[in-house]
């Protein structure tokens, strides 16, 4: 099957039933929000928001404790639903329920021969009995030795002469129906060209798939088919209107394919029953070549159209024709929109899918998932936080800070409450940064009077009136902070033991949560971003959400306290560095900065490191160590680097990582602020 068949087209038909609103119905809105807060952790993992969208299409999420299905899940149900109706139904009775009408028929025929011989016999007319009894024993004998095929049988009544007017109608609606279901074959269930079909229906449908063959034969020669004038002439036939010569075809190979795949599934006597069926019953040579000669020009259009399809049916609901015809549409719409789910990778792609003929074949939720599940990139855009440059989406600044607030929340949430530099700085200072509280004026206060807190001092103070009188305890002024700097470089481990281990997501989230922490409540202070592996490099603030591990062995610390060392050496005010890391030093540049690699470490690399360790110390730079899964030579490498510098060592876990270092940072700038009172 093509994909086309389920892009989005007009439909009839379907029905919707409304109700009053009783506070029950519930809605179920995804924003732009819920979206990037379930991508969050996949973008710190992996920072490719590509990549993130397409895990999720797979996984889907949940929101609010209701679940947007992701592909995985929709094809389980795809393939469940096409199971079931493999499982339940029996083709055979395609074929049972034709022999069964045209049995009735006869049937009928039969008991209207016995009533004609009985009221002959019942009249006491000797010669009105004789005839009748001869013409009854006739036409019993003619319906006795009718063929046992379904296509002879109808071939025979078609001469038949009909006693019973009830049984002639009967044949006739049947005839009719089958005509009708036969030409549903070619055209969409729902039009009215195949209602009630008269002879001059059927030989408008003939003309029809005459111009069609010609539009073919005449696009095969290379020569520009009249479209429109076909659709002017005969598109009452094709109530999905389509806009284009390729969409029509397409549909009515579709379709055809559908009926083919109903013929191969059944077994070869009922196959042959119900093609010499559809010959006696396209009793127009002209209009039964015009179908076969339009069947075999699909064909070569669509010759990537699975035309040999077939199903096989194991159970025990007998199928009617027309049943029969649904059942096989509904297979070919599963089959096709399994290949198109399975190879999508965009959730915008989902945006083709006929989201109404996916809720008929599979219901509400798979029908909502996708829905919504098509919006996500759409949502993402339109809240600014995805641009699509060149087929390729990438985040702009505005995600990049809510990524840094929700991973900064997320460690927050986490922190105990009463655990120590979780709680605001009560103690005030003097300075000229507004703190937007006030306190009552005391001797030595810097005088910046709040003017309406004092004058509403005053008036209460007096009962009100005018002239407002002040007097020095009716003075209230701002509070201020104290104005304090401190530079801060961190840095990164992005060696491959960090993944290995589950250390890298809770890294970068601190490095993320770190960020936006400083950005946030501290603007005028400096963070740089070092990351190191087997040689380190500076990361810029915006290239963070991209950040991923590197896949080379070796941990450069000399490298990379060289690079902090650096930046901090341009900055003002108090200065460290936070590292955090999952391995000892492993490797260091030489003096052409060539990397080399040990492991075990050797005494060269540990000697290189610890000499870049006492140049910060020199230069006042604070390093302390955030250690992840220590062993006891890491450990006692961490001690010799604390003994150095002077910083501290926190030996913890990538669960308990994030509070550790946002704790610290805080404390370190409560620590800054309280010093300078």
């Amino acid at each position: 099957m093509v994909l086309g068949r389920w892009r989005n087209r007009k439909r009839k038909g379907h029905r919707y039933a409304y109700s009053a609103w009783d506070g029950s119905q519930t809605g179920f809105d995804v924003s732009a929000s819920d979206i990037m807060a379930e991508l969050n952790d996949d973008l710190l993992y992996h920072g490719d928001i590509n990549a993130a969208l397409r895990r999720m299409l797979q996984s889907g999420f949940d929101v609010d404790g209701e679940r947007v299905q992701g592909l995985r899940e929709m094809l389980d149900k795809l393939r469940q639903e096409r199971r079931e109706r493999l499982e339940n139904f029996d083709l055979g009775g395609v074929y049972d329920e034709v022999a069964q009408e045209l049995q009735d028929v006869l049937d009928t025929e039969r008991g209207a021969l016995d009533d004609l011989a009985r009221q002959a016999r019942e009249s006491g007319d000797q010669r009105r009995q004789e005839i009748t009894d001869q013409a009854v024993t006739e036409r019993n004998l003619q319906l006795d030795m009718m063929p046992p095929d379904l296509a002879g049988k109808v071939r025979e009544l078609q001469k038949y002469e009909f006693t019973s007017t009830e049984a002639r109608e009967k044949f006739e609606e049947l005839m009719d129906k089958l005509r009708e279901q036969l030409m549903q074959q070619y055209l969409d269930k729902l039009t009215d060209g195949v209602q009630n079909m008269t002879p001059e229906d059927m030989a408008r449908m003939k003309d029809m798939m005459a111009a069609l063959n010609q539009m073919l034969e005449q696009r095969e020669q290379g020569q520009e088919p009249d479209f429109d004038g076909f659709m002017e002439q005969f598109g009452d036939f094709f109530p999905e209107n389509p806009e284009t010569l390729d969409e029509l075809l397409e549909i009515m190979a579709q379709r055809m394919a559908a009926a083919q795949a109903m013929l191969n599934s059944m077994t070869p006597g009922q196959r042959q029953q119900m093609q010499d069926l559809a010959n006696q019953l396209l009793d127009d040579m002209d209009l039964q070549w015009q179908a076969q000669q339009l069947s075999q020009n699909l064909q070569n259009a669509f010759p990537n159209m699975d035309w040999g399809k077939s199903y096989e049916f194991s159970g025990q609901d007998p199928l009617g024709m027309g049943e029969a015809q649904q059942m096989f549409e509904d297979l070919a719409d599963l089959d096709s929109l399994e290949q198109m789910l399975s190879g999508t990778s965009n959730p915008g792609a989902l945006a083709e899918v006929d989201i109404e003929r996916a809720r008929e074949l599979m219901g509400d939720d798979v029908a909502n998932s996708l829905e919504r599940m098509s919006e996500v990139a759409r949502q993402l855009e339109e809240a600014g936080l995805i641009e699509n440059r060149e087929g390729r989406y990438e985040l702009t600044p505005r995600a990049i800070r809510r990524i840094g607030q929700q991973a900064l929340s997320d460690l927050f949430r986490k922190l105990d409450k009463d655990r120590p530099g979780t709680h605001e700085l009560e103690r005030q200072g003097v300075g000229h940064e507004r703190d937007f509280s006030t306190k009552p004026y005391e001797f030595g206060d810097p005088f910046n009077l709040h003017i309406e807190r004092t004058v509403r001092n005053a008036v209460k103070r007096t009962g009100g009136g005018t002239p407002v009188r002040l007097t020095p305890e009716d003075f209230e002024v701002e509070r201020t902070e104290s104005l304090v700097r401190s530079s801060t470089v961190l840095m990164l481990d992005l060696s491959l033991s960090m993944p290995m281990r589950d250390n890298f997501l809770p890294a970068k989230k601190v490095a993320m949560a770190l960020h936006s922490l400083i950005t946030m409540q501290y603007p005028r202070d400096f963070m740089g971003i070092v990351g190191f592996s087997e040689v380190a490099h500076v990361i810029k603030a915006h290239e963070l959400p991209e950040v991923s591990w590197d896949f080379v062995y070796g941990t450069n610390m000399q490298h990379g306290f060289m690079l902090a060392r650096q930046m901090l050496a341009k900055q003002s005010g108090t200065k460290q560095i936070i590292m955090i890391t999952d391995g000892e030093p492993t490797a260091h540049i030489d003096a052409r900065g060539v990397p080399h690699f040990s492991y075990p470490p050797t005494r060269e690399t540990v000697d290189k490191t610890l000499a870049e360790v006492a140049a910060c110390t020199r230069e006042g730079i604070r390093i302390n160590t955030f250690v992840l899964d220590a062993t006891s030579s890491l450990a006692h490498f961490i001690e010799k680097l604390t003994e150095l510098n002077g910083g501290r060592a926190f030996f913890t876990t990538n669960e308990n990582l994030g509070g550790y270092v946002l704790v610290d940072f805080v404390e370190h700038r409560r620590k800054l602020i309280t010093g300078r009172r």
